[in-house]
């Protein structure tokens, strides 16, 4: 009998080489690997979250008749090796990882590999796209995807007549903050607790309280609750941040689609079907299959096709994380400080909050882009390395030079004033550059500009800015201030 060597994030039968064997040909292994949950400093709802969906998958394959090992092991390695002194298989088949690193152990322990059926675009279709191109452009993939793969499509063109509603998606949330559907919660069991009694003492972050589904089961659940309740109010604000809820009209599905619980295609397809029953705009539907099949999709091919970007650190930052940020001091900025209490007690917080609260701050202040990649990887309950190399080095950071993003995504206080409820709760003034109330943001924002010039001024696109930036009279007086901001965010004062 072959033994299938299923990996903690391909928790489905339908992904690759599970999909090809029956009770009768194949053993399954499970290996939760010691040196992985005791070493990177993962948040503890994530560490629940994988062990806990691993089990219960290695229950259901047991209902269905399959003979399942489940070991916890020293490493990988490790759990392989003992489950082939234990059981000597003809042989041991996996499906292609989700990581470069796992690959290489694999292909190093002569492990068969089948093949991922796990996203719509297989890697190596991914490169044949890209071909020569230097620069890749997401809305050149994501129409090339619509037009294979059939979304949203009308006789050859796009639904609606248009490729992409994102400017109808951008709307800065509600004066009175909205009223948002609730995400569905879970409660927890014996296997729940059987995890979360095995995860290490130092462990960051709250324990979980149902809010990640752990079975596909639960995941599928979740998934109809989106379609019928929250995706068709997901578009015009999806790029909005508000005190009063955490998740707003945000799916919740990434940790699900990460982890092979949910698949892409059966997501997408139920979204096409809300859109053709009238249930849902347009405009949300198709901002969402452009996640999916867009962003998800090119983020994975990128991180496959540019290994080097996961190191890349152009804008040369040294800096260590914030005493915020590893729980060893607390912000007074009240947009950093909403984003780091979501993590702690949900490993999650929305793209924005990711993109221009996180990861801007991070840019102005000069963190490492390891350090935000590591801690962004090990802290969100859908971390991964193929989703925070390219999502942190290429967008987060332009720690790539621009090869995936034009421009870097920076601001100042001005955007998240306009994107979120924030700042009236705030002790700090997002218009102002200078003087003991100025907010951080702004300030930095600024000596960015003014730090990097030399690399960023010649790029047509921030042309405006730093002409904004030849005019300022008090440019003297802001990077002393810019000083006594990054002095303090060091020292855990800010």
């Amino acid at each position: 009998m072959k033994t299938v060597w299923v990996l903690g994030d391909q928790l489905n039968r339908r992904i690759g080489a599970l999909s090809e064997v029956t009770p009768a040909t194949a053993r399954i292994l499970l290996v939760e690997s010691e040196s992985m949950i005791a070493g990177p400093r993962f948040h503890r709802q994530r560490l629940h979250l994988v062990l806990t969906a691993m089990r219960r998958f290695a229950l259901q394959l047991r209902r269905s008749g399959f003979l399942v090992d489940v070991r916890r092991s020293p490493t990988l390695r490790a759990g392989l090796l003992e489950h082939v002194a234990e059981f000597n298989p003809e042989t041991v088949v996996a499906t292609e990882p989700n990581s470069r690193t796992i690959e290489a152990l694999l292909r190093g322990l002569d492990v068969e590999l089948v093949p991922s059926n796990q996203f719509l675009c297989h890697r190596n279709d991914f490169a044949q796209w890209a071909g020569d191109r230097t620069r890749l452009r997401l809305e050149d993939f994501y129409r090339w995807q619509r037009r294979r793969l059939g979304y949203l499509m009308d006789d050859g063109e796009p639904a609606g007549g248009d490729w992409n509603y994102d400017r109808e998606n951008r709307e800065p949330p509600p004066r009175d903050g909205g009223d948002w559907p609730e995400p569905m919660v879970s409660r927890l069991d014996d296997v729940d607790f059987e995890v979360i009694s095995s995860l290490p003492d130092d462990a960051p972050g709250l324990n979980p309280v149902g809010w990640w589904a752990t079975s596909r089961r639960s995941a599928l659940a979740r998934l109809r609750h989106f379609i019928d309740d929250v995706l068709p109010r997901f578009g015009p604000h999806e790029d909005a941040m508000v005190e009063s809820s955490w998740h707003l009209a945000h799916s919740l599905l990434s940790p699900y689609l990460n982890l092979g619980l949910l698949l892409p295609g059966e997501v997408c397809d139920r979204v096409e079907d809300a859109y053709r029953a009238g249930r849902v705009p347009i405009n949300s539907a198709e901002g969402f299959i452009r996640q999916i099949i867009g962003w998800r999709e090119f983020v994975w091919g990128v991180y496959w096709l540019w290994p080097d970007q996961y190191s890349a650190n152009e804008l040369g930052h040294t800096r260590a994380l914030p005493p915020s940020w590893t729980g060893e001091a607390e912000t007074t900025m009240r947009c950093v400080a909403t984003a780091l209490d979501g993590v702690g007690e949900r490993a999650w917080v929305h793209h924005i909050q990711r993109l221009m609260v996180l990861s801007n701050l991070a840019n102005l202040y000069g963190i490492h882009p390891a350090r935000v990649r590591d801690w962004m990887r090990d802290n969100f309950v859908d971390g991964a390395n193929w989703v925070m190399g390219p999502n942190v080095m290429g967008m987060g950071l332009w720690a790539d030079g621009g090869r995936m993003s034009t421009k870097p995504y920076v601001s100042g206080g001005a955007y998240i004033n306009r994107m979120s409820d924030y700042c009236a709760s705030c002790s700090f003034d997002p218009a102002k550059r200078i003087g003991a109330d100025a907010c951080p943001f702004t300030t930095l924002y600024w000596a960015f500009l003014d730090r990097h010039r030399d690399q960023l001024q010649p790029n047509a696109r921030m042309a405006r800015q730093y002409h904004i930036l030849g005019r300022l009279t008090d440019l003297p007086q802001l990077r002393v201030r810019a000083d006594e901001v990054v002095s303090a965010i060091a020292a855990g004062h800010l």
